[in-house]
């Protein structure tokens, strides 16, 4: 993804101008609609992602990656899960959550939302530092 590229919302011509949505906004949209969704244990960042978070700044795009392609915006989310959910249920889940919130905020559809589940979080276990490896 390109710093300089951006998303044209598809809208009727107004005469006003036209709307640009940068694919960082994509990348926040999606992380705060996957960590709503009941079963997410916590969103997968980087170390970078970590380091930020410890100076006091909330990064709500860790944990997703967005690549705009030719068929169209493709979100990849990692995430924990909770024990004892039904990852495929919560998998599911996050996904009808991102294309709405998507749909809802951008009119922008998303052509694919994978889920990579990258761990299990128990109850008893707290939560793990930021330090693993690049997306």
């Amino acid at each position: 993804m390109s710093e300089n590229q951006m998303l044209e919302m598809n809208q009727e011509h107004t005469g006003l101008g036209k709307v640009e949505i940068a694919p960082e906004v994509i990348e926040v949209i999606a992380g705060i609609a996957a960590a709503e969704v009941d079963g997410v244990a916590q969103m997968r960042g980087n170390f970078a992602t970590g380091v930020v978070e410890r100076l006091g700044k909330k990064n709500h795009g860790k944990g997703v990656k967005v690549d705009l392609t030719e068929a169209g915006i493709k979100v990849d989310i990692y995430c924990l899960m909770k024990f004892g959910i039904s990852i495929p249920n919560v998998a599911q889940k996050i996904q009808d959550n991102i294309r709405q919130a998507l749909l809802n905020m951008t009119a922008l559809e998303a052509s694919e939302v994978n889920i990579h589940v990258v761990g299990v979080l128990f109850e008893n276990q707290k939560q793990e530092p930021e330090y693993d490896q690049e997306m």
